[in-house]
């Protein structure tokens, strides 16, 4: 992995050192009143900045409203410490107030937490996503003494096969949740029809990750998904539009509907906001499924 910033701009170095320093303070604050051994004995080892701003194919486009985030790698020492609400909630919050404020960080920030254990299992698996974060990342941040393990490649064979069965059961999994919705939407079920087709969207976007990197994020967070699946695949960018009041209300409608949708009393989502967000993940669901067929494809003919 590289470790310098050079090929940023002195903003966005000031920027990550800036994000860099918070998480550090974070994970100090998170763990400092913690009684338990595996909790008092909890180590940040590792900031790993991945990629847009790694590679340094980064996009900002006020015009079009879209901005790279920083993708950061945060790697602990035991899978206890992921936990988002338990150690990083309050630390993303700071970050996202931080963002809303504008003065000392003004590009969004994503953060995925793992194991160190975890990301060895999956380097010696051959799987691509942290393959390539070896190959493309920069280290922002480092405790001595806990390398990652040597990547082992997947046979060509193997890529075929453990790829399709992806794509069998995620796509076929998004499906039954999208025609779920459409019933639901049908009966006037509306909010029971703005879940479901949360869940296909979801499933949809674990779908790409799966057959493009072989790993998906552990999240739930749709915002979080469609930034890392759009900068996997930019075709996707032109699903959610970001301009029009009324678009922006139905994702925001589909966002929240994984537990508002579910759990709250005033939920509320007209049948023409669902009629639209059913117009878009068909579009989304023909995009994933081009991009994952041209992916198993080229693994076929390489096999």
């Amino acid at each position: 992995m590289k470790s310098g910033l050079e090929h940023l701009p002195e903003g966005k170095r000031r920027e990550l050192a800036h994000v860099v320093e918070t998480v550090r303070a974070g994970f100090a604050e998170a763990i400092a009143l913690r009684t338990q051994p595996r909790f008092r004995a909890g180590l940040l080892l590792k900031i790993v900045l991945f990629g847009s701003y790694a590679r340094g194919d980064w996009i900002e486009d006020p015009v079009g409203r879209y901005f790279s985030d920083y993708d950061l790698l945060v790697v602990v020492n035991h899978e206890d410490l992921t936990d988002i609400a338990e150690f990083w909630e309050a630390t993303e919050n700071r970050l996202l107030a931080d963002l809303s404020a504008g003065t000392v960080l003004r590009t969004p920030v994503s953060l995925i937490y793992h194991s160190l254990e975890d990301v060895n299992d999956k380097l010696r698996l051959g799987r691509y996503f942290f393959m390539d974060i070896l190959k493309d990342g920069v280290v922002l941040f480092e405790e001595p003494g806990f390398p990652f393990a040597e990547p082992m490649p997947l046979s060509r064979e193997q890529a075929l096969r453990e790829t399709q069965d992806y794509f069998d059961d995620w796509f076929e999994s998004a499906d039954q949740f999208f025609q779920h919705g459409k019933d639901a939407h049908e009966r006037g079920w509306n909010s029971k029809a703005a879940f479901e087709m949360h869940q296909a969207v979801e499933r949809l976007y674990h779908c790409l990750f799966l057959v493009r990197t072989l790993w998906s994020p552990k999240s739930h967070n749709l915002n979080r998904l469609r930034d890392m699946a759009e900068e996997l695949e930019p075709a996707l960018k032109d699903v959610w539009p970001r301009t029009g009041r009324f678009e922006k209300r139905c994702y925001a409608l589909l966002r929240d509907a994984y537990v508002k949708a579910r759990y709250s009393p005033s939920y509320r989502i007209s049948a023409d906001e669902l009629a639209w967000i059913a117009g878009r993940v068909r579009v989304l669901q023909d995009l994933v499924k081009r991009a994952c067929e041209a992916r198993i494809e080229d693994l076929a003919r390489a096999a």
